[in-house]
């Protein structure tokens, strides 16, 4: 397999978790906005912060209300992990590996992408937002399962994947982010009547793990719980011990894997052993963020063992 199809592969799943981590990432904070008493300090802003986006939007935007920033994250070409950039990245990459992936993803990819295109105005206007951002999710939702179903286990198929859960980890983190900054936001007195209850809720919704949580923990909706699940849990697809794990064992499948797996065995001893569940604050922000820079260093592991001639 040549390293440059590999590697459209590989880019072609970040690029499509991203547009479905997008959706979701949104939609939480559209929820706690209506959820949330209207005392609660919650900045639109801080999507930007979470997603490490300041100087670019900055430098487009003197207003960081709630139509810029959910504009800049949904339609706004000038940012490079917009929705509708990441979609043409999809397109794109497709569009030049379509002889190794299943002939319905090229199909099935023009389709959403024309979809965002012709109405992610609707995702900046409050009253159709929820119905936009959900068609966007399983449309994200209907290649990935096609793509289960009838892609072959060949490596094709190990480059998808590590790149759908390497994205997907990243994203986990910062939904994670979300709910934290949405904690620290809050007053003593809007502790004292269960606002954070709402937020870990809505942290869970939108990663789809709610119903998995409760059967796995058997408890109420706590913070210090869903972290712990969100970071820890082996089952859940989306947490970060799962992401890692099937890091691991799909690395192995292919050759030039050994630093790789070394470094993702060592962010695995991390989450488990050096970040604080218990501890929702300033803290936790700190070890979700240095969690990010780790994952966002597997890229370049990756990049040099497999795409060298792209470095």
């Amino acid at each position: 397999m040549l390293s440059s199809v590999a590697e459209r592969v590989y880019w072609a799943a970040r690029y499509l978790e991203r547009v479905e981590s997008t959706a979701r990432l949104v939609s939480i904070y559209d929820k706690l906005m209506f959820d949330l008493a209207r005392s609660v300090n919650l900045s639109w802003y801080n999507l930007i912060i979470i997603n490490d986006l300041e100087t670019q939007f900055d430098s487009r935007f003197s207003n960081k209300d709630e139509r810029n920033v959910v504009k800049f994250l949904l339609g706004d070409e000038a940012n490079p992990t917009s929705m509708l950039t990441s979609l043409n990245a999809i397109r794109e990459n497709v569009r030049t590996t379509r002889d190794v992936l299943p002939e319905d993803t090229w199909e099935l990819t023009n389709e959403l992408c024309l979809f965002v295109k012709e109405n992610y105005q609707q995702g900046i206007s409050r009253s159709k937002r929820h119905e936009f951002l959900e068609d966007v999710v399983k449309g994200c939702q209907q290649i990935q399962g096609m793509l289960y179903s009838t892609m072959p286990h060949d490596y094709t198929r190990c480059f998808w994947r590590i790149g759908r859960q390497l994205e997907r980890s990243d994203m986990t983190t910062r939904n994670l982010e979300a709910g934290v900054a949405a904690i620290v936001a809050l007053s003593d007195e809007e502790m004292a009547i269960n606002s954070h209850q709402i937020i870990w809720g809505n942290v869970l919704r939108s990663l789809g793990a709610l119903q998995s949580y409760r059967r796995a923990t058997k408890a109420a909706v706590q913070g210090e719980e869903v972290v712990c699940y969100l970071l820890e849990n082996p089952e859940f697809p989306k947490s970060i011990a799962h992401c890692l794990d099937t890091l691991i064992n799909t690395s192995l499948k292919l050759p030039h894997s050994k630093k790789m797996v070394t470094e993702l065995k060592t962010i695995q001893s991390k989450v488990l052993a050096d970040i604080d569940c218990q501890t929702l604050g300033a803290p936790l922000l700190s070890n979700l963020n240095e969690l990010q820079l780790m994952l966002g260093n597997i890229h370049f592991i990756i990049s040099e063992a497999w795409f060298p001639e792209n470095i």
